[in-house]
């Protein structure tokens, strides 16, 4: 139903593209310029009724193709995709994930030093 949902729906938009398309320009910026969309003339112009009307098809079938997406689809939370803080990680702001690696370098046990190299002898 779907892919026969969205031939339909392309089509219209092919159709909605080549009417407007055809209509007459009536030039000049924003509309400004003899005659206009809601003269007599403009309301019995059979391209703009076509107009209107794939307008209407175009956003009805947008919505069906967005509700029928969304239909399989199970709710969700924002939080489900959030893990869980670990313990190793340190919390608070910068000074305290300072401070608590400062007490962790304390706790650790001092690594052996180096043997330090022999001095020259004096003269």
């Amino acid at each position: 139903m779907q892919t026969v949902l969205i031939t339909f729906h392309l089509i219209v938009v092919v159709a909605l593209v080549g009417v407007v398309l055809l209509q007459r320009s009536e030039g000049g910026a924003l509309g400004i310029g003899g005659g206009g969309f809601m003269t007599g003339r403009g309301q019995a112009n059979a391209l703009t009724r076509a107009t209107a009307i794939l307008g209407t098809i175009f956003f009805i079938t947008s919505l069906a193709l967005t509700v029928m997406a969304n239909l399989g689809r199970a709710p969700k939370s924002i939080f489900d995709g959030v893990a869980p803080p670990s313990q190793t990680a340190p919390a608070g702001n910068v000074l305290d994930q300072l401070k608590q690696i400062e007490e962790r370098q304390q706790q650790a046990p001092a690594a052996p030093a180096a043997p330090a190299a022999p001095e020259p002898p004096r003269q």
